[in-house]
């Protein structure tokens, strides 16, 4: 059995045991696909469809409810998610330009992670810093104002000494 097969046997064992700790009803439909996403990354139409048939219901439902709520992803992301603001304010300052060195130097597509998994760009609307456009957020946590094009090699830099 390869490492892969193992680590995720293992992960849904445990979102099995959450199942069963929280119970198996379709009212806990939400919060058993928070813990799932948790635990895998993301909503993969296998982890869809063990949900589904947990929970005894239609994996059409479970995927209407992914696909409504913005907070679930169907596609893995990196570890490290940036998020760059193209919102007005952001994007008259220059978060058009932030973003495209973002994917420019990672080498990716917006929303794609990068081969090692380790970073993910995307475009956001807002991220209620407008005084401090161009902002871009890495994670939940780590906020960068009136960030230039040139910066964007510093910020990748001391997120892949960080390392996975």
């Amino acid at each position: 059995m390869s490492d892969t097969c193992a680590t995720g046997e293992k992960l849904f064992k445990e979102l099995d045991q959450f199942i069963e700790e929280s119970g198996s009803t379709p009212d806990r439909l939400i919060a058993v696909l928070q813990r799932a996403q948790e635990l895998f990354g993301y909503l993969s139409p296998e982890v869809q469809e063990h949900v589904a048939e947990k929970l005894k219901i239609p994996v059409s439902q479970v995927y209407g409810v992914v696909t409504f709520y913005n907070f679930f992803s169907t596609k893995p992301k990196g570890k490290y998610q940036i998020k760059v603001c193209l919102g007005t304010a952001c994007y008259v300052k220059g978060g058009d330009r932030v973003f495209e060195r973002f994917l420019e130097e990672l080498g990716v597509e917006a929303d794609e992670p990068t081969k090692d998994g380790l970073f993910s760009v995307h475009a956001v609307r807002c991220l209620g810093a407008c005084s401090m456009a161009p902002v871009v957020l890495v994670g939940e946590q780590d906020f960068y104002g009136k960030v230039k094009p040139d910066m964007v090699s510093k910020i990748l830099k001391h997120y892949s000494e960080r390392g996975a």
